[in-house]
C-alpha cells in the first residue's frame, strides 16, 4: 500500500499555484481598469516670449531713460536706436504719450503694455515739433487756379503751389539744366521730382508746347540773360572769399571748391594765371571772361611768366598799417613773418568764417604763432563792414554745417527753427555754451 502524504503535498502545491495565478490575473485586470480611468492633470503649457516674461514694469519718464534702460523694457538694440533718434528729432524730449506712440519702433501691442506706466500727459498742450516735422511729409494737394508759364516760376512759387522746399529747388535746377526754360510739356514731365499724378493735374494748366522741338539740344544753350546780370569787377583772386566768387557767377559749391583749391592745394594763394586756369570748376570760357579783370598780387620771388598782357601783376612791399586783416594775402603773411603752414591756416580759417569780425578771432587759428599774430593785429586794421551776416531762421543748412562756429549745433538749430520762429527762443532752447553763443552772434544780423 502506497503512502498518501506525497500526493496530498503535491495537491496542495497545485492549489496554491492556481490561487496565486488567479490572484495575479485579478490584480492585472483591476490595475488595467484603474489605469484606463485615471485622469492626467498635467498643467497646460503656454509659450511666452522670454523678453516679455522678464519685464518688470514700473512707472517711468521716457525722457530719462538711456539705451540700456529701454532694452530692459523689452526693446531690441535696433528699436532702442530708433526711439532715441526719434527723441532727438522731436526736439530732445517727449512731450506726451501721444507723441511717443508715433514712434514706429514701438508697436501698438507694446505701447498698450507700457502706456499706464509712462509719466507723461496724454496729449501735448501745444503743437509740438513732431507735428510740424511729420506734416512736412504729408501729401499736399497742389493749388492751381489758372494757366501759367512754369519758366517764370521761382522756388517760392512752386512751394506756394504745394511742393516742398527741396522739390521746388529740384524743379528750378532741372529748368536750368535744360537751358533756362522747360521747352515743352514733354520735357517738363521728365523732371524726376514731378510724379505722374501731379503731372496729370498740371498738364492742362501749363503754357508750353506739347512736343519738344527737334533742334533742341540739352545743356548747350547759352544763358545770355544770366550773363548780362554779372557785373564783373577787378579783383585779386588771393583776396576773394566764397561769396566774392559767387558774385562772379559761380555757384556756392563751385565757389567753395575754388577757395579750397587755393588754400589747400596751392597753400593759400594763386601764384600765376595758370594756377587759376587749372582749377577744374573754372571752364576755359569762364577763365577768358575773367582774365581782363584779374589783378594778381604776388611776391617778387614767385613771379611766373604769363602770356596775358591784360592781367595786372603788382609787385609791392606791404605797408601793414594800411593792410586790412580781412584782405591780407598768403604772400603778405609770409612777408610779415608767418611760415607757410600758419599763413595757409590763417587764410583758410578766415574764409571758413566768411571774414573776421573781431581781431581776437585771429588768435584762434590753428598752427599760428600767437606772438606774431598779436603783433600783426596791433599794426594792421580790421575792416568788417563787408562781412555777410545771416538770420538763423532762413540760413541754408549747408552754411550752418560748414561754419566753424555753427556746425556743432547745426542739426539742433534746424530742428528748433521749425517750431520757434524767433532767434532768441532758438538760443534759449539750444543751450549752447556762453562763449559759443557769443561767437555765433558775431555772424547774425540781429545782434
Amino acid at each position: 500500500m502506497k503512502p498518501k502524504l506525497p500526493h496530498q503535498i503535491r495537491k496542495r502545491q497545485y492549489i496554491s499555484l492556481a490561487l496565486f495565478a488567479s490572484f495575479v490575473i485579478i490584480f492585472q485586470i483591476f490595475f488595467d481598469l484603474y489605469k484606463s480611468k485615471k485622469v492626467n492633470n498635467f498643467p497646460k503649457l503656454e509659450f511666452i516670449s522670454p523678453t516679455e516674461n522678464s519685464v518688470l514694469l514700473s512707472e517711468f519718464n521716457p525722457n530719462e531713460l538711456d539705451a540700456k534702460q529701454w532694452e530692459k523694457l523689452g526693446f531690441s538694440e535696433k528699436q532702442v536706436k530708433t526711439i532715441l533718434k526719434y527723441k532727438n528729432i522731436v526736439g530732445g524730449s517727449f512731450e506726451s504719450k501721444e507723441q511717443l506712440k508715433k514712434c514706429y519702433a514701438i508697436s501698438e501691442e507694446k505701447f498698450a503694455q507700457i502706456e499706464s506706466y509712462i509719466l507723461l500727459p496724454e496729449t501735448s498742450s501745444r503743437k509740438g515739433f513732431s507735428d510740424n516735422y511729420y506734416s512736412k511729409f504729408e501729401k499736399k494737394e497742389l493749388k492751381i487756379s489758372r494757366k501759367f508759364n512754369p519758366d517764370l516760376y521761382s522756388e517760392s512759387d512752386w512751394q506756394n503751389m504745394g511742393f516742398s522746399e527741396k522739390q521746388a529747388a529740384a524743379i528750378v535746377k532741372y529748368k536750368n539744366y535744360l537751358g533756362g526754360n522747360f521747352v515743352s510739356k514733354e520735357k517738363f514731365k521728365e523732371c524726376f521730382i514731378i510724379s505722374d499724378e501731379n503731372y496729370s493735374k498740371l498738364h492742362s494748366y501749363l503754357i508750353l508746347p506739347e512736343k519738344t522741338p527737334e533742334s533742341f539740344e540739352e545743356n548747350k544753350r547759352k544763358f545770355v540773360s544770366e550773363k548780362t546780370k554779372i557785373n564783373y569787377f577787378e579783383f585779386n583772386p588771393n583776396e576773394l572769399n566764397a561769396i566774392g566768387w559767387q558774385k562772379l557767377g559761380f555757384s556756392e559749391k563751385q565757389a567753395n571748391v575754388i577757395v579750397n583749391y587755393r588754400d589747400k592745394n596751392l597753400k593759400g594763394s594763386f601764384k600765376s594765371l595758370e594756377d587759376i586756369e587749372k582749377c577744374f570748376v573754372i571752364s576755359a570760357e569762364k577763365f577768358n571772361e575773367l582774365k581782363p579783370y584779374i589783378k594778381l598780387t604776388i611776391p617778387q620771388n614767385n613771379i611766373q611768366n604769363t602770356s596775358s598782357n591784360s592781367t595786372k601783376i603788382v609787385i609791392s612791399k606791404t605797408d601793414f598799417s594800411k593792410t586790412d586783416l580781412n584782405k591780407i594775402t598768403f604772400a603778405q603773411l609770409i612777408e610779415f613773418g608767418f611760415d607757410e603752414k600758419a599763413a595757409a591756416s590763417y587764410i583758410g580759417f578766415r574764409n571758413k568764417l566768411g571774414g573776421f569780425v573781431i581781431k581776437n578771432q585771429i588768435l584762434e587759428t590753428y598752427n599760428i604763432d600767437k606772438n606774431i599774430a598779436e603783433k600783426l593785429t596791433t599794426i594792421s586794421p580790421l575792416i568788417n563792414d563787408n562781412i555777410h551776416k545771416y538770420n538763423l531762421l532762413n540760413v541754408s543748412e549747408e552754411w550752418l554745417k560748414n561754419h566753424p562756429y555753427f556746425k556743432y549745433y547745426a542739426n539742433k538749430i534746424l530742428f528748433l527753427r521749425v517750431s520757434f520762429p524767433s532767434e532768441k527762443e532758438i538760443f534759449k532752447k539750444l543751450k549752447a555754451k556762453p562763449e559759443d553763443e557769443a561767437k555765433m552772434k558775431l555772424y547774425l544780423q540781429n545782434y
